[in-house]
């Protein structure tokens, strides 16, 4: 097969979550634990950083990977979804996975995966194992998918837990308050191991003190060490991730490596991860936050998809001081659209005079989609259009955009993954 059959094959034979949702989410380690076993149980010859959270765990996985990276450690690095190639989920030291691993991965297992029939993201997790422990990697920081407590991921055994945030996400699954929703994160806290909550939280605090007293596990709330924080501001310096939310991301990330290093097995300074900060999207390939894609006009796409991410994008928004700020916007049917509406900006909430926003909805490329009209209803306001198709919606903004105006892209990671490739930018780093 052709690395492009290969990913055709596996999107066919596996539900995966972008393409039908909930129908795609297989709770529980069976699955996973079949197929590790088959592998000959990669995830026990890896060191790991487990990370989950509603909002910022691939950002935070990247900056822990970029500061062990500085380091000099072989780093891996699994994170999902994907914005444009399949294999920005599984990476070494900032390099995808090379197409040739993944088809020979994948005609080697077929048998067994027509067999065993894991979801998409089980065997994305598996082949991530394996080939980590093929490679060798010195650690791998590992994120969750959905949840954490009956997430594929949940079978290792890190030497580090981390737990960024907890929103309204995927209530569906994980409870319909934050409390339930934090005591499936919290699933991940194993027994006599460190964790970091990177935001202390007054409904989800003791969910979260509880678990780690079960598991006589050290906890660290990352938003109450003063002392971690000032050091962290002393030795950040640049960070290529910008947006007001990466700032608590920088402070769970420095925590997490702060209780990495007291461990005894990783030895770096403060100065190795101000370098893997002020480099990450260099060094790991992240990509979609906060990201400039174009100068004139100013054009930023950003992956925040709920309420609890949408919060800061829009505070973002009102920053900018371009006179027209054309929005491309699009979400899925299972996120709180309603709740982002109220969110996001227009004219009357402009801090700026002679300050515009143009809203053009569309509808990402996945079936959970909702379609650009449901998007202008829910709007309800004026100075918005529909554009089902959104390359079309990108070409419109781009036609009325001045030079000195910005488009921002984003509500959907679909969105931004369908758009970034018609930008060059800041490519992947590829093999």
């Amino acid at each position: 097969m052709t690395y492009r059959e290969t990913i055709a094959y596996l999107y066919n034979a596996m539900p995966a979550f972008h393409q039908v949702g909930g129908a795609a989410y297989k709770p529980g380690p069976d699955n996973i634990l079949a197929l590790l076993g088959e592998l000959g149980n990669p995830h026990t010859r890896v060191r790991t950083i487990h990370i989950a959270g509603t909002n910022g765990k691939g950002s935070t996985s990247h900056l822990i990977a970029a500061a062990l990276q500085a380091a000099g450690y072989r780093t891996g690095l699994y994170t999902s979804p994907h914005l444009v190639d399949f294999r920005e989920r599984i990476r070494i030291n900032g390099r995808m996975i090379p197409e040739t691993e993944v088809t020979a991965w994948v005609e080697q297992q077929r048998t067994f995966l027509d067999r065993l029939q894991p979801s998409f993201f089980e065997m994305s997790f598996g082949l991530a194992m394996d080939y980590f422990a093929r490679e060798q990697v010195d650690i791998a920081v590992i994120e969750t998918g959905l949840g954490g407590r009956l997430d594929a991921t949940n079978v290792i055994s890190p030497l580090l837990s981390v737990i960024t945030n907890i929103g309204m996400d995927h209530t569906e699954f994980l409870g319909n308050t934050l409390p339930q929703i934090a005591r499936e994160k919290a699933g991940i806290i194993k027994p006599g191991t460190p964790c970091v909550i990177g935001e202390s939280h007054p409904a989800t605090m003791n969910v979260f003190l509880k678990r780690a007293q079960e598991c006589d596990a050290p906890i660290y709330f990352a938003d109450q060490h003063e002392y971690l924080r000032r050091t962290r501001l002393r030795y950040a310096g640049e960070c290529e991730l910008h947006g007001l939310y990466q700032e608590q991301n920088l402070q769970t990330a420095f925590v997490a490596l702060y209780a990495l290093r007291n461990l005894r097995i990783f030895q770096f300074s403060n100065l190795q991860i101000a370098e893997g900060f002020a480099h990450v999207c260099t060094m790991t390939g992240l990509r979609g936050r906060w990201e400039v894609l174009k100068d004139k006009p100013l054009v930023i796409c950003d992956t925040g998809h709920n309420s609890h991410g949408i919060s800061y994008v829009a505070r973002q928004l009102k920053t900018l001081n371009n006179p027209h700020i054309w929005i491309v916007f699009g979400m899925v049917n299972d996120k709180d659209t309603d709740v982002v509406m109220r969110l996001m900006p227009d004219d009357n909430q402009s801090p700026i005079t002679n300050h515009h926003y143009h809203y053009i909805f569309t509808r990402p490329n996945t079936h959970r989609a909702r379609t650009a009209e449901e998007m202008l209803a829910l709007w309800g306001r004026e100075g918005a259009i529909a554009i089902e198709d959104p390359e079309e919606a990108m070409r419109y903004a781009l036609e009325h955009a001045a030079p000195e105006d910005a488009i921002f892209i984003g509500g959907s990671n679909y969105l931004v993954g369908q758009l970034l490739s018609t930008f060059d930018q800041r490519p992947t780093t590829n093999d």
